[in-house]
């Protein structure tokens, strides 16, 4: 019987150590997969990394870019604040020249005994250059032309008259030379 034993037992034996060696086998396979799987990973994660660099400098360049865009705007807004302001101060300007304009011919109206045509004479303005921003086209109906004052009998009165007529020539060429640039 002990051969019988022995026999069972290296048979027992021999069968366990068939079924290690295809334990052994498949183990061995899934750690092979495993270490592929690894290296697969391992490049995946070096490509995740290097679009996370790009990613990083190209918002450093938005923000950049973001920022010059909100200097320039800023001055922009700025100039054309300025330009608004300095177009505001110009009309108020011109209207007060108008006012008085309206004045000093209401005035010289007045005081004109005989009607008598005053000679218009050309003065040329002596201005100094003025930047003068892009005004948008208005179209301007023009007024109806008074006729020119008569002389007045007094000599402040002819003075007032010519004075008169001078500014009128006047405004009439500068509203002439805004036209032209507008248009």
């Amino acid at each position: 019987m002990s051969f019988l034993v022995s026999l069972v037992a290296d048979v027992l034996v021999a069968i366990l150590l068939v079924a290690t060696i295809v334990s052994s086998v498949r183990l061995s396979r899934r750690i092979t997969e495993l270490k592929g799987d690894e290296a697969a990973l391992k490049r995946t994660i070096a490509d995740l990394m290097s679009a996370t660099g790009a990613a990083e400098r190209a918002i450093a360049g938005l923000r950049g870019a973001l920022d010059e865009c909100d200097r320039t705007l800023a001055e922009r807004i700025g100039a054309a604040e300025l330009s608004a302001q300095g177009l505001a101060a110009e009309i108020a300007a011109g209207e007060g020249v108008l006012a008085r304009i309206r004045a000093i011919v209401s005035q010289a109206g007045a005081a004109q005994a005989a009607p008598r045509a005053v000679p218009v004479v050309p003065a040329a303005p002596v201005m100094a250059p003025v930047a003068i921003a892009p005004v948008p086209a208005v179209m301007v109906e023009p007024a109806a032309r008074p006729a020119p004052p008569a002389a007045p009998a007094t000599p402040n009165g002819e003075r007032l008259g010519l004075a008169a007529a001078a500014a009128l020539a006047m405004s009439e060429r500068a509203l002439g030379r805004l036209r032209s640039r507008a248009a």
